[in-house]
């Protein structure tokens, strides 16, 4: 008898479980350049994973929304948080979560999945989210390492930043561009404005990464982050 395939909080809860801690830890390299200098207020952190980005923000004196779909992920990252740090785990799939309120800041990085994702309904909630006058990240994978062949069976998650410093990723044609995702937001969406919202960035951006024979590799981010209109 086949066993039934498991729902997405059940493959997530179950990877983080038997993997243990995944992710180094640290912010994500597009996440600290785009937001590094931004005044601190509240912010939303979409498929936190362990609370890379979360923490950092919090130390950056951010009032941080961490939500990620595995609690035992979350309960990593909250293992990790200082006494000063100010940040709310909320386990909840992504699926059929609405953010209870409004944020300085929402981001999403790296929100890919090979189980069941209705990634482009959990932006346009997030979009929803920003406040006026907020800021809107959403950084993706672009393509495999060119060490990985186009097609390997890797996973996906929130955070890239492996302990291992591994590249887990999706045939490229699963990877929706900046422009993909900007068009995906407002497309057919009452809820959002696309005049309320300016560009400040758009595109491919380079990041350095370290090969597993330790040499040392780039890599390219999609990023896109847009602001709101205060009116």
């Amino acid at each position: 008898m086949n066993q039934s395939a498991p729902t997405p909080a059940e493959y997530w809860e179950n990877r983080y479980r038997e993997n243990g801690k995944s992710w180094s830890g640290n912010v994500n390299a597009a996440l600290e350049r785009e937001i590094a200098g931004v005044a601190p207020g509240t912010a939303l952190d979409i498929g936190s994973g362990e609370g890379g980005d979360a923490l950092w923000l919090a130390h950056n004196g951010w009032s941080v929304t961490a939500v990620d779909i595995s609690p035992t992920a979350l309960a990593i990252g909250a293992a990790a948080q200082g006494p000063e740090d100010d940040v709310t785990w909320v386990a909840a799939d992504l699926a059929d979560w609405t953010p209870p309120g409004t944020y300085d800041l929402v981001t999403s990085t790296f929100l890919h999945s090979f189980v069941e994702l209705p990634r482009e309904a959990i932006l346009r909630r997030a979009a929803a989210a920003v406040a006026p006058g907020g800021l809107l990240l959403i950084v993706g994978h672009s393509g495999a390492p060119h060490w990985l062949a186009a097609h390997e069976d890797a996973d996906l998650h929130a955070n890239e930043h492996r302990t291992d410093q591994g590249e887990h990723t999706h045939d490229d044609a699963d990877l929706p561009t900046a422009q993909d995702v900007l068009t995906a937001l407002f497309h057919d969406n009452e809820s959002l404005d696309r005049a309320e919202w300016t560009v400040l960035a758009q595109g491919l951006v380079e990041r350095p990464i370290a090969a597993p024979d330790g040499s040392e590799s780039t890599i390219f981010d999609s990023v896109l982050k847009l602001q709101r209109a205060l009116v």
